[in-house]
């Protein structure tokens, strides 16, 4: 990741944590300034305001994904590569983002109108599963009754599914353990034949 793009990930991350802590409109810009370590000018570089923070949390969530799959064994199976990241972001999701602005990032998905940031095909996380199934597959550790991109956006239909059910819930319960437990039920089909 570029220094450009770490700065700006750092702000947001420490932006998500502090709404998480203190709340949406509790959090001043100047505390996300401070305990983000960089300057005001790199905060307005980045972001025009507080609410413009709003939409960055897919970039949080990329930036996760990276630094998550940077630790992993290349030899580790490539579905379990996939199970291991899911519940890496859910359990951050659970622990610093607050359940109320996560709802109202689905929601906003949701609506015709403006950008559906979380759909961006030109994200970090599409390509990661995407090389992630197609080399499951090689590997004959993920099916191939499927193209890669089919067992992607099942990979991505069940991660947005137990987020959904999560935010409706209200975040009362922990979305990590539930993950752990939900996520290779609804995601276990696409496991290669002789990897169960």
């Amino acid at each position: 990741m570029a220094k450009g793009s770490e700065t700006k990930a750092k702000i947001a991350r420490v932006a998500w944590k502090l709404f998480h802590e203190r709340g949406y409109e509790d959090t001043t810009i100047e505390e996300i300034i401070l305990q983000s370590g960089t300057s005001k000018g790199s905060f307005y570089h980045y972001y025009s305001g507080k609410d413009e923070l709003l939409s960055s949390l897919p970039e949080i969530f990329d930036a996760k994904y990276e630094e998550v799959l940077q630790t992993l064994d290349p030899e580790m199976d490539s579905y379990e590569k996939l199970l291991f990241l899911c519940y890496s972001i859910h359990d951050m999701i659970g622990e610093e983002i607050p359940v109320g602005l996560l709802a109202s990032l689905y929601s906003s998905q949701v609506v015709t109108k403006g950008d559906k940031h979380l759909l961006d095909q030109n994200r970090f996380y599409y390509r990661m599963i995407n090389q992630l199934v197609d080399e499951g597959q090689r590997r004959g550790q993920i099916t191939r009754e499927l193209p890669y991109y089919e067992v992607g956006r099942l990979y991505t239909l069940c991660e947005r599914a137990i987020i959904y059910d999560y935010c409706i819930s209200n975040g009362n319960y922990s979305l990590g353990e539930y993950t752990r437990r939900t996520m290779p039920l609804i995601f276990g089909g696409v496991r290669g034949a002789g990897q169960a």
